[in-house]
């Protein structure tokens, strides 16, 4: 049996992460779908350039999606700590690095992993 290529098992992963986070915030539409997919297309050719980046595709899919939703719906995901103030979105950190956390960066709380939103 052939070895998995650790490029596309990281696309794979990042795809099931950013997914399961979409989900687990009911925003999960055909279209979006699509924004992801179009990410992981994007980020295929980024770590076959950049071979050694691989561990931080799972972070850069998510970082994607959330532009690409901010330009069309709005952000995401809101930040489920702060219930005062304008709704503000988490951010990924490390922003180019391995295990990628939602974090809300007012209150520098991790919130949770990349694919563990709920």
């Amino acid at each position: 049996m052939d070895d998995i290529d650790p490029v596309e098992q990281a696309l794979h992963a990042a795809r099931a992460l950013v997914l399961t986070d979409l989900a687990a915030r009911e925003v999960a539409a055909a279209e979006v779908v699509s924004m992801v997919e179009d990410s992981v297309t994007h980020r295929r050719w980024w770590v076959e350039q950049w071979p050694e980046g691989v561990a931080y595709v799972a972070g850069l899919v998510a970082q994607d999606v959330q532009d690409a939703l901010l330009e069309r719906h709005g952000r995401w995901p809101l930040c489920p700590v702060c219930s005062t103030g304008d709704p503000h979105a988490l951010d990924v950190e490390p922003e180019l690095g391995p295990d990628p956390h939602w974090v809300c960066s007012e209150q520098g709380v991790v919130v949770a992993p990349v694919g563990g939103l709920r």
